[in-house]
């Protein structure tokens, strides 16, 4: 059997006495598109963070092309975060962003070489062209754009996304989207993305992975997103509601 780009056998996720996970199990080929849905509070984010490695289980693993989750190399996860810790005052540049990614850590000089990483990544993204704006005057789809960019430079073989839409109007959405396609694409990249938005699961997404504490369904998009997984998990079938700025920072 080929190694699957994520497997993940029976994962259980305890944060005190909350199990905020049970009996998670599913396999995704290499160059697959997950969609991750579920209600807040289903644990959406907390699966991320066990996939990068920074939440250990409780019992069950998780596994990336074959290693346990946080054990690969570096360049081989691409993760864009939800909420951006960066502060929009300090006065940095796309390009020392994009950088960072490649560094691990902020760089105070640029090499050529990294430069024209970063410069291609940015190109891509479609942010070759605010390379002098600073990180502070840009609006938030941009901002996503740069984190696009960083996510991209080192051409990683796994792309996790918690939301990446955030911040960005329908226009900018869908061009984010194509750029995601196009890389999946060029790469033989897989894709792990929270969202939302039933919609975007059923136009992008090959696989969705429905999540309420426990998976209530796993498979291609077309079958797991019918009304009796999506009662399993959100309680009641319909569109999806949009949330407030209180509910966005939860998982």
């Amino acid at each position: 059997m080929n190694v699957a780009a994520v497997e993940v056998e029976g994962l259980e996720v305890r944060l005190g006495r909350h199990v905020a996970l049970e009996a998670i199990e599913f396999r995704l080929e290499e160059n697959g598109f997950l969609a991750i849905l579920g209600p807040n509070g289903a644990g959406k984010s907390t699966l991320i963070r066990v996939l990068l490695g920074l939440q250990p289980p409780h019992a069950g693993s998780a596994r990336i092309f074959g290693r346990p989750a946080g054990k690969n190399p570096a360049h081989e996860v691409g993760y864009i975060p939800q909420i951006k810790t960066l502060d929009r005052q300090f006065p940095a540049l796309p390009l020392e962003l994009v950088v960072s990614g490649i560094r691990g850590s902020w760089p105070w000089f640029i090499r050529r070489a990294e430069r024209e990483q970063a410069m291609e990544a940015l190109a891509i993204a479609g942010m070759d062209r605010k390379l002098g704006t600073p990180l502070g005057q840009l609006s938030g789809g941009e901002l996503q754009r740069v984190y696009l960019a960083r996510s991209f430079v080192r051409q990683p073989r796994l792309l996790l996304l918690d939301e990446p839409a955030t911040g960005m109007d329908a226009l900018g959405e869908a061009d984010m989207y194509r750029l995601l396609e196009n890389y999946r694409a060029r790469h033989n990249a897989t894709i792990l993305m929270i969202t939302h938005d039933w919609d975007v699961a059923r136009h992008h997404a090959s696989h969705v992975l429905l999540l309420n504490r426990r998976q209530t369904g796993f498979g291609p998009a077309g079958e797991v997103l019918a009304g009796d997984a999506l009662r399993r998990a959100y309680g009641h079938v319909g569109h999806a509601h949009p949330m407030t700025v209180e509910e966005a920072g939860h998982d």
